[in-house]
């Protein structure tokens, strides 16, 4: 458990740097499959167990019918832990490639899964839900949106979403991909290969592929612009600002 212990300290981090949870909170963990949200959901879930602000957790799955993805694993582990879990049966797959046939899936899928999972959790009466995002990520979003838009833009640690009236929170902001590989591993967690057709031709691929490349000359570049970042700092970023304010 030491493995554990010493990654969900860095989750507690990102919790306690901006004000993820409150007491009384009950939390939505977003569970595809994969192994960011199976390790954000173990973390969460041992974390329930010693954080001073008593919050409780619900783990759920949105199945958007791609075929060979069989969740029961994923249901075993939850009971093992305590956490009620929910996977919900959708036409996702069908409507984005069969229906509309769409030139950018990617878009349209992530649309239809934050709705249906916005929908899922508000119907049981929860308001907050995390989600697996981790640093890499954040770093990924922050160049797709410079090189791709030409604007300097990532999402937020915690976003209020007004249109649905819920919170998202990203507790894994300040663990790397390869960390959270790592754990998943020696926990032997039951990750869920996707078989989504678009996963690994992707814009995020092609700016995944680049930061790599760029890491053999700059090895710590990922590192210097998480922190540029939070120096600016972008839009929900300031640790101190947001300390101020809560």
């Amino acid at each position: 458990m030491d493995i554990l212990n010493r990654f969900t300290s860095v989750v507690r981090k990102g919790v306690d740097d901006y004000n993820m949870i409150e007491e009384g909170d009950v939390i939505a963990v977003g569970v595809s499959g994969g192994k960011d949200s199976l390790v954000l959901l173990r973390s969460l879930a041992h974390l329930r167990g010693y954080y001073p602000k008593k919050f409780g957790l619900e783990a759920i799955t949105v199945d958007m019918g791609f075929p060979d993805m069989d969740f029961s694993k994923v249901a075993e582990l939850c009971e093992d832990i305590s956490v009620p879990y929910t996977c919900l049966k959708t036409d996702i797959r069908e409507i984005v490639f069969d229906v509309r046939k769409e030139d950018n899936p990617c878009s349209l899928c992530s649309k239809m899964r934050r709705g249906a999972i916005n929908d899922a959790i508000k119907a049981r009466g929860i308001r907050k839900l995390a989600l697996g995002h981790h640093m890499d990520d954040v770093v990924e979003t922050f160049l797709m949106s410079l090189i791709f838009e030409g604007r300097v833009s990532c999402f937020r640690p915690v976003t209020y979403l007004d249109r649905s009236d819920v919170w998202q929170i990203r507790p894994m902001v300040y663990a790397g991909e390869r960390r959270i590989a790592e754990v998943s591993e020696r926990l032997g967690l039951p990750v869920v290969e996707t078989t989504c057709p678009e996963d690994r031709e992707s814009k995020r691929r092609e700016v995944k592929e680049l930061i790599a490349a760029l890491q053999n000359d700059y090895p710590d570049i990922k590192a210097k612009l998480f922190g540029a970042i939070q120096r600016l700092p972008l839009d929900g970023w300031g640790i101190d600002n947001r300390r101020k304010s809560n």
